[in-house]
């Protein structure tokens, strides 16, 4: 049987790539709930390593990049700016993992895309845990990290574009906020197992042993994953050739795509700027309040506990209340309370130099940037045609990620070291989410509900 777009727009008696607004008349594939567990394990892995990194970016500098005689760096300082580099590393190939993994799940389907991508990830991120140190292997060390976060970066490019564009095709449709939102969820619930891990180590292990292998067992735990998502990604059914309430065509071409699309595209990678640059922020702040507050490392690693719980409730908050009310008022209002708490909330925190302070701003923060990023997801995957949903999402997503995710640490941590001013973290942190915010207003409104409105 026939079951291409053609044939199924000759079926119901419109032309191919006619837009399908009965949407009731649909018949989307059942999804059941370890499908959506399935798709967003992958993107919760990527965020549990980030975190991860981020929290143990100095120790892992003192083992790839030692200070002192015979090391690769003079200062403290320089360990990490070269720690940080090397997380950074891992960005420069997402662009192209989003072409090619985002354009093999527009080919041949989400779930190969989607078990290729995390595959590659696992493997990786299990082979940094197992690199061995500059003092035993030399430069061989450094330069078997990078290679370990270059193969990370292209799988991690093309895993949010796919599982995005699944998650969407496989909800109902007036559920599709709420699935999407998903996304932004697992990224908070990726960071609150990140945070309970280090508070964990940090409680059993000395400091020493912290410092030499207790990253190590958090990049371990985390590749634990790898086999149980592989498990049930295998029964994930496809969506790609699925009914869909947009338009389904074969694109002509490269060149095409952008010029048809080229303002969603724009839009979105200034959405997706300010929301990376505040999302790495914030996964920083455990490494803020250690080196710059000089608070413990349990006061520290709590603060992505708070950033992880509130991100959790305010994503699928954000995705939930946009099915109902549009997705455009769900992300211009928090995304501008965002802009206008920020200053005040790091000059409190600065302040304070105090626990609380420290996590009752990361909470207020989290809160209003989840809130938002619930509602986008859903919001630009909606406006792309389905032949280039996977490619288009992935590409600019991870183009907007590896221009700012990899360099918004190693950014801040060297304009408060510039400055002397650790307040120049918050301004970086606004310049960036005013960006997103003039995308979100000129953004059109996609929720079913909302245009159906009179």
């Amino acid at each position: 049987m026939d079951s291409s777009p053609t044939h199924r727009a000759k079926l119901a008696g419109k032309p191919a790539g006619a837009f399908v607004t009965d949407i009731a008349a649909l018949e989307p594939v059942t999804v059941k709930r370890r499908h959506v567990t399935a798709a967003v394990v992958g993107n919760a892995l990527e965020f549990y390593d980030f975190t991860t990194y981020s929290f143990f970016a100095a120790a892992i500098g003192h083992a790839f990049f030692p200070t002192g005689p015979g090391g690769l760096s003079n200062t403290e300082f320089g360990s990490l700016m070269l720690s940080l580099g090397t997380f950074g590393a891992g960005f420069a190939l997402r662009p192209i993992g989003g072409i090619v993994i985002g354009h093999y799940a527009d080919r041949i389907g989400r779930r190969p895309a989607m078990l290729l991508s995390f595959t590659l990830m696992g493997l990786a991120i299990l082979a940094l845990a197992f690199i061995p140190s500059y003092s035993r292997i030399g430069l061989a060390a450094p330069l078997l990290a990078i290679a370990a976060r270059l193969a990370q970066g292209f799988a991690l490019g093309g895993e949010v574009g796919p599982s995005t564009a699944y998650l969407v095709e496989a909800a109902p449709p007036l559920r599709r906020g709420l699935y999407a939102s998903w996304q932004s969820a697992s990224q908070s619930l990726a960071a609150m197992a990140g945070g309970t891990v280090g508070v964990v180590l940090a409680l059993n292990l000395s400091p020493e042993n912290l410092e030499v292998y207790g990253w190590r067992i958090a990049f371990v735990l985390g590749a634990l994953t790898l086999p149980f998502g592989l498990y049930i990604r295998r029964s994930l059914p496809e969506t790609l050739h699925a009914p869909d309430h947009l338009p389904d065509y074969v694109p002509p071409g490269l060149l095409r795509i952008l010029r048809d699309h080229f303002r969603p595209i724009l839009l979105g990678f200034m959405i997706l700027t300010g929301g990376t640059v505040a999302t790495y922020v914030l996964n920083y702040m455990t490494t803020f309040a250690r080196t710059t507050l000089h608070l413990g490392a349990s006061p520290s690693f709590a603060a992505t506990l708070v950033n992880g719980l509130f991100g959790v409730l305010a994503s699928l908050a954000g995705g939930l209340l946009s099915d109902r009310f549009g997705r455009r008022g769900l992300m211009i209002v928090p995304r501008g309370l965002f802009l206008l708490a920020a200053w005040p909330v790091f000059f409190l925190i600065v302040a304070q130099h105090s626990t609380s302070a420290l996590l009752l701003g990361t909470a207020v923060l989290s809160i209003l940037l989840n809130v938002s990023s619930g509602a986008f997801y859903v919001a630009f995957i909606e406006i792309l045609p389905k032949r280039v949903r996977g490619v288009v999402f992935a590409t600019v997503y991870a183009t907007a990620i590896a221009v700012f995710g990899g360099t918004t640490q190693p950014m801040v941590a060297l304009l408060m070291h510039v400055t002397g001013n650790p307040l120049a973290m918050a301004w970086y942190l606004m310049a960036a989410t005013a960006v997103s915010l003039v995308a979100m207003l000129l953004m059109e409104e996609s929720a079913p509900a909302a245009k159906a409105a009179p």
